[in-house]
């Protein structure tokens, strides 16, 4: 189970930990009367538990997890949730229909919440899309006919995968910072979309 991350400001400095320590890892002052400016808020997970995105395109590692294996090297694998939350993806074996083990995938959805007429016909165009002849096992080719041949790869990865993603590997290299040496601290006067902001 991924800790949450939390962050605090104190010294002139955002303090991203686990844990609110009892003294400043910066000054050692005790952390107990804050000014409300200074009080702790949870850093929100880019990650989602596949199964409980429905209609949305689901990337995860092909191997392991985000916070725990993955280096940033690896392969990636995709997918697509119905409305139940079952993950349509396709492997060497073809296409498979995962109920599990797409814990930690970064997702974008795909279908509005208020497009009822698609949602009510979303599951029968994926199983429809899915049981072509294009995606049998023997088609399957690691570099040209592979999981992300499901859609678009270039423009659909620039517009909505890369987003989430880069903030995905902001938090990825602020949890395994956190992991590592307990903090991660940064000088309080950067703003959000620096390339070191985790907020």
């Amino acid at each position: 189970m991924e800790k949450a991350v939390i962050k605090f400001h104190h010294c002139d400095k955002d303090i991203y930990c686990f844990f609110v320590p009892e003294n400043c890892p910066v000054c050692s002052e005790s952390l107990s009367c804050r000014r409300f400016e200074e009080a702790p808020v949870s850093i929100p997970s880019p990650f989602a538990g596949g199964q409980r995105v429905k209609c949305s395109f689901l990337v995860r590692p092909t191997k392991g997890e985000f916070l725990r294996e993955y280096d940033g090297r690896s392969d990636l694998h995709v997918g697509i949730t119905n409305t139940k939350g079952v993950v349509y993806n396709y492997n060497e074996t073809g296409i498979c229909r995962d109920e599990l083990g797409w814990d930690q995938s970064v997702s974008v959805p795909l279908v509005q919440p208020d497009m009822y007429s698609l949602i009510n016909q979303w599951d029968c165009y994926l199983e429809q899309f899915s049981s072509a002849e294009m995606w049998h096992s023997q088609r399957y080719n690691e570099t040209e006919h592979n999981c992300y041949t499901y859609l678009t790869k270039t423009e659909f990865t620039e517009k909505f995968v890369l987003p989430r993603t880069k903030r995905a590997s902001r938090y990825i290299t602020l949890y395994q910072e956190i992991s590592e040496n307990y903090f991660y601290i940064v000088d309080g006067s950067q703003k959000e979309g620096d390339d070191t902001s985790y907020v």
